[in-house]
């Protein structure tokens, strides 16, 4: 197998362990983690922002550190932290336990994916990155088809996360001989980034869709639970249909070169709409919750992948920074999101707090690449 077809097998099962299990998984399995812990839905939001939170403070570090020691190092780190992350989930015993190992666990995705952009840029041919970008990015859907299909059969979240924490441990070993070491070409003059119109509309769009996914990646397991009864085995088939349809992000490169980011942002935003709003509403059922979910995975991963592109197109000389800004800002949105979806279930009723995100997700579309 050549180099570029190992880092991108490598790369697309790092994302699936550090996105698909250390930071989604966490939302499908919640309503079995708040019965043991007994969590109010506003802890819960909180705890979930945490993830996301852990998230902002490692992709800054990864850029940084990626640029100045390499992707090797930074990447086996983050499967490190996954690992460790998870295991912290397992022995959890109290709610502010369980928030620093979420917080922990979240914060790998934050390292994974700047090395990620960064091994592309050394290792693959400049016309296959976008496309090879794009596939690695889609390693979430895996990684969260894999989490729900641990759940249809696993009753108990710890064994779970037990299986999890240790695929991230044995799959460091698999990066530290598929990612390349060496600085980067742009690392030794690194400094600070200047905001262009570019970044200032990514960071706008990104926010916006971040803060609005959260109805979904956090609270869709105990949204299912209100509207239909369905317990881990109903979310788990939620969460296959959005990891499974989030594959097709891996495409993602392919639109935007036939038909440019803008239509493709606006399509995959009115997707996500309709997605939060068929899991979410009083009077879904089955069959439109699980086709919500569908357009939801496929929304989501097909949006982070335009951010992606739209991230490194901006700072084209420093790939791994390019691609920070935007993952950066759908994480800030993800923390804001989080705990006020929380507080207005509880302080409103879900069926508000759905209609408002949905819409929320739509305002995006005014940032224009």
């Amino acid at each position: 197998m050549s180099p570029a077809l190992t880092l991108g097998a490598c790369g697309f099962a790092l994302i699936a362990v550090c996105y698909g299990f250390a930071r989604f998984a966490f939302g499908l399995f919640l309503p079995q983690i708040d019965a043991e812990l007994s969590l109010s839905t506003s802890l819960s939001g909180f705890i979930s922002g945490g993830s996301f939170l852990g998230y902002c403070v490692a992709i800054v570090a990864s850029a940084y550190l990626t640029e100045r020691l390499g992707p090797r190092l930074v990447a086996i780190g983050a499967a490190l932290v996954a690992g460790i992350g998870m295991l912290g989930i397992v022995m959890a015993t109290s709610a502010w336990w369980l928030a620093l190992a979420v917080m922990l666990a979240g914060s790998s995705t934050g390292l994974a994916s700047p090395p990620m952009a960064a091994a592309v840029d050394k290792v693959v041919a400049p016309k296959r990155q976008s496309l090879t970008n794009t596939v690695i990015n889609a390693g979430t859907g895996a990684g969260v088809v894999l989490s729900g299909s641990m759940a249809l059969w696993m009753e108990d979240w710890r064994l779970a996360f037990a299986g999890f924490a240790a695929t991230a441990l044995l799959l460091s070993v698999a990066v530290a001989f598929s990612v390349p070491g060496g600085k980067h070409k742009a690392g030794a003059k690194a400094g600070k980034v200047s905001l262009n119109a570019l970044l200032i509309r990514l960071i706008m769009a990104s926010f916006l869709m971040g803060a609005a996914s959260t109805a979904v990646w956090s609270f869709g397991g105990q949204l299912l639970a209100l509207r239909l009864d369905w317990g881990h085995t109903g979310s788990g088939l939620l969460w296959i249909a959005i990891g499974g349809a989030g594959m097709a992000g891996a495409f993602a490169g392919a639109l935007i070169t036939r038909f440019g980011i803008n239509p493709i942002h606006r399509v995959f935003l009115a997707a996500l709409a309709l997605g939060v709003l068929m899991v979410g509403m009083f009077n879904t059922t089955p069959a439109m919750a699980l086709i919500g979910g569908l357009l939801f995975g496929m929304a989501y991963i097909m949006l982070t992948g335009v951010y992606l592109v739209w991230g490194i197109n901006a700072l084209p000389e420093r790939p791994a920074t390019g691609l920070m800004v935007g993952f950066l800002t759908i994480a800030v949105g993800q923390t804001a999101g989080a705990p006020v979806f929380g507080m207005m279930m509880d302080q409103l009723g879900a069926t508000p707090a759905v209609v408002a995100f949905a819409g929320l997700t739509l305002t995006a579309a005014w940032a224009r690449p």
